[in-house]
C-alpha cells in the first residue's frame, strides 16, 4: 500500500553562477539538511547546475553573434552536467547516504555533439540511482540561444512508495498538451521547477493544481546581481539592471488549489510541509481530468516520438 504522507522540501537557493563543481557542493549540503529534517522528496529549481543566466544575452542579436558573447557561452558549456558523470555520481552518493528522493534542475551537456545543452531536470531515486531525465521541450524567448530543444520523449511519471511524481520546467507549463501527458499517467505530486518570480506565476501553479487535482510544489531561485562572477565576458551588460535578479516565490499548493507552504520572497531558505496523499482522491471526486471527467470519445490525444 502507497504510504498516506510524505515530507518534502522545496529548496529556494541561488547557484554558484558559472561554477559547475561548487554548485554540486551547495547542492549537496542543501540535500544533507533537508534530509535531516525528514524530508522524503527533495526539489531544486530550474538550472541549479551551474545556474540561470539571468539578463545574459550571450553576444547574440538577430542575424550576428559576438566573439565575446562566444566566450561567455563556452564558460557555460564547460560548467554543464554531463549524465551520467563525475558530479552526477557525487549527488548520487549523498542521496544514498540520506535515502530520499532528489530532483534537480541541471544544464545537461550533449556528449555526443559537444556543442548543445539542455535544461533538464534530474530524477535521483533513495539509493542514488538516475532514474529518468526530462528535457525542456521548448526554451523560452532568448533560451532557445543557449539551449537545444528536448526530443519530446521523456514526458514519464515515476512510481513511489508515495505515489506518482513528475514535472514540467518553467513555462512549459503553460503548454496544456504537455501537462496532459502527465495527467494521463495519474501524477500525483507535480513537481514545477521555474525561473519565474512573477505573481502571474503563482496564479499559473494554483491553475494546474486545481486542473490535475495533484499537489504541485513550484521552485526557484532567489539572486542578486553581486551572486554573479565579475570575469565573464559581457557581464557588465548587468548594471542595469536591479540588484535583485529573482526574488523567488517558491510555494507548495493543494490538490484544490490551496497554499499550503510559501510563497517565499527575497531570500533563500527550504520550505518544508507534509502531504495529505488522501487529499488527491477527494479532490477528484468531482474533477478527474483523466478519468470522469475526460471524453476520449470525442477528444484525441497522443504523446511521445511518432
Amino acid at each position: 500500500m502507497k504510504n498516506k504522507h510524505v515530507k518534502v522540501a522545496v529548496v529556494q537557493a541561488a547557484s554558484v553562477f558559472f561554477d559547475l563543481e561548487k554548485s554540486v557542493e551547495k547542492s549537496i549540503k542543501l540535500i544533507k539538511e533537508a534530509a535531516a529534517s525528514g524530508a522524503e522528496l527533495i526539489l531544486f529549481p530550474e538550472a541549479f547546475l551551474p545556474g540561470y543566466p539571468r539578463g545574459m544575452d550571450f553576444g547574440a542579436v538577430v542575424g550576428s553573434r559576438t566573439d565575446e558573447g562566444r566566450k561567455a557561452w563556452q564558460i557555460y558549456f564547460d560548467n554543464a552536467v554531463k549524465i551520467p558523470g563525475e558530479f552526477t555520481d557525487k549527488i548520487a552518493e549523498t542521496v544514498k547516504e540520506c535515502g530520499c528522493y532528489v530532483v534537480m534542475g541541471v544544464i545537461e551537456k550533449d556528449i555526443r555533439s559537444m556543442g548543445t545543452l539542455y535544461c533538464t531536470m534530474l530524477y535521483f531515486e533513495p539509493d542514488g540511482q538516475i532514474i529518468g531525465k526530462h528535457r525542456k521541450l521548448k526554451p523560452t524567448g532568448s533560451e532557445r540561444i543557449i539551449w537545444g530543444e528536448g526530443q519530446g520523449d521523456d514526458f514519464d511519471v515515476y512510481d513511489t512508495s508515495f505515489g506518482r511524481i513528475g514535472g514540467l520546467i518553467c513555462w512549459e507549463n503553460y503548454m496544456p498538451l504537455a501537462r496532459m501527458a502527465l495527467f494521463q499517467q495519474g501524477i500525483g505530486i507535480y513537481l514545477a521547477p521555474t525561473a519565474d518570480a512573477r505573481d502571474t506565476w503563482q496564479a499559473t501553479i494554483r491553475h494546474i493544481a486545481l486542473e490535475g487535482r495533484c499537489f504541485v510544489l513550484s521552485c526557484n531561485q532567489f539572486v542578486t546581481k553581486n551572486m554573479y562572477p565579475n570575469d565573464i565576458p559581457g557581464i557588465e551588460k548587468l548594471d542595469n539592471y536591479p540588484e535583485i535578479l529573482s526574488s523567488g516565490g517558491s510555494v507548495v499548493v493543494s490538490p484544490l488549489g490551496k497554499v499550503i507552504c510559501g510563497p517565499l520572497y527575497d531570500k533563500e531558505g527550504i520550505l518544508f510541509t507534509d502531504l495529505n496523499l488522501d487529499l488527491i482522491t477527494q479532490g477528484r471526486m468531482d474533477f478527474d481530468v483523466s478519468g470522469h471527467y475526460h471524453r476520449p470519445d470525442i477528444f484525441q490525444f497522443s504523446f511521445g516520438k511518432k
